[in-house]
């Protein structure tokens, strides 16, 4: 054939087309209802990931499918019915909201959103961005912080949903934003907002997802990340170290987690004279099962339990005006210029005609001196 074949369903404008941005918002995800049974789908797939357990699927397969989803997904059901909403999922309806919040800011790029676990899936959200045209894509999972089992796992979730697409569009990927300013500046404002209405009283307690101390060891970036998010809040606040307590929350199975867990610091703060007590999950960006009952429900009764008498839970920012600028202000630093935007090309300094025309005298210069 003397011209390229295109059968009659080919994309011909593959050959030449502009690149179209898209946005994935990624969370960890929650199952479909507050039932043991939808829980034990979302358990069974959240529990299976290398990146959360580590342990050998050969060792890890019997205890999972032999302990825990016969018996944890009762337990969790009964949790998730304290915090469900009649719109759904807590976590899936603020991070939906968080999207169209972040898409008043990003008006010409189309945001979808997709969960690590559960529905709608990275998948799903890919296949709709591709049936869209999108060709360039702006990952952020919705983790302030890295950490292998958070923020890894959501672009493993992408790379597996890739594996199956044959023209890949470009990725660009967000791993972390705790060091963002403006992101620090809407956590702080959204701390003085809270006290404005009812002024701060007692003991802060910043709260983050554990992981396990393995993971820490093993090199894992997230311990660190926690505590530099705290020291850059504090500092913001004008708060002194002894204002504040750096604290682990959601341990799961008998493996060692990092420390001081959240559970342990509410049951001791009573003990040492602290009786109010103000805290706070800076992990999560979106309230979800971990911050509204375990914190808010079980945290309190904790606290309480063992002394102390004024309990407040800060909410996360969730989908407040200040967060949705500041993640629209980072996406936007991952976004070609527009045309009226762009200005003309100039080479930098080492590369202009003056140098070109040195080097050319050396290169004329090495090669006279290797023809001798």
């Amino acid at each position: 054939m003397s011209e390229w074949y295109f059968p009659e369903n080919h994309p011909d404008n593959a050959l030449d087309v502009e690149a179209k941005n898209g946005i994935l918002l990624i969370n960890l995800g929650s199952p479909d209802e507050p039932t043991p049974q939808a829980v034990r789908t979302y358990l069974a797939e959240f529990l299976s990931d290398r990146r959360v357990i580590e342990m050998s699927p050969i060792k890890w397969k019997p205890i999972l499918y032999g302990t825990i989803l016969p018996t944890r997904p009762k337990k969790s059901a009964a949790l998730y019915q304290k915090i469900w909403s009649d719109e759904g999922s807590p976590l899936l309806v603020n991070t939906f909201n968080l999207a169209e919040a972040i898409q008043e800011y990003l008006k010409d790029v189309p945001i979808f959103v997709g969960m690590t676990y559960g529905q709608p899936s990275v998948e799903d959200a890919i296949q709709e961005m591709k049936s869209q045209g999108i060709t360039r894509i702006i990952v952020l999972p919705l983790f302030p912080q890295y950490a292998s089992s958070s923020a890894g796992g959501a672009f493993d979730a992408v790379w597996r949903a890739l594996l199956k697409t044959r023209v890949l569009p470009e990725i660009v990927t967000i791993s972390a934003f705790y060091k963002f300013t403006p992101y620090m500046q809407a956590l702080a404002q959204h701390f003085r907002e809270q006290w404005a209405k009812e002024p701060r009283s007692g003991k802060l307690v910043w709260s983050f997802h554990s992981i396990p101390v393995e993971q820490d060891q093993a090199g894992d970036v997230y311990r660190q990340q926690c505590y530099e998010t705290a020291r850059q809040l504090a500092q913001i606040l004008n708060l002194k170290e002894d204002e504040y307590i750096v604290s682990f929350q959601s341990r799961f199975g008998n493996t060692e987690w990092l420390t001081p867990s959240t559970q342990d610091v509410l049951a001791e703060l009573p003990e040492n004279g602290e009786t109010s007590v103000e805290v706070a999950s800076l992990g999560f960006v979106c309230d979800c099962l971990e911050t509204l009952e375990e914190i808010a429900i079980s945290g309190k009764q904790i606290f309480e339990e063992h002394g102390g008498e004024s309990f407040r839970y800060i909410p996360c920012l969730n989908d407040s005006p200040d967060l949705a600028r500041a993640l629209a202000q980072l996406i936007a630093q991952s976004l070609p210029p527009k045309p009226d935007d762009e200005e003309d090309f100039e080479l930098p300094p080492y590369v202009k005609q003056e140098n070109l025309d040195y080097w050319k005298k050396k290169a004329w210069s090495w090669l006279i001196k290797r023809m001798k």
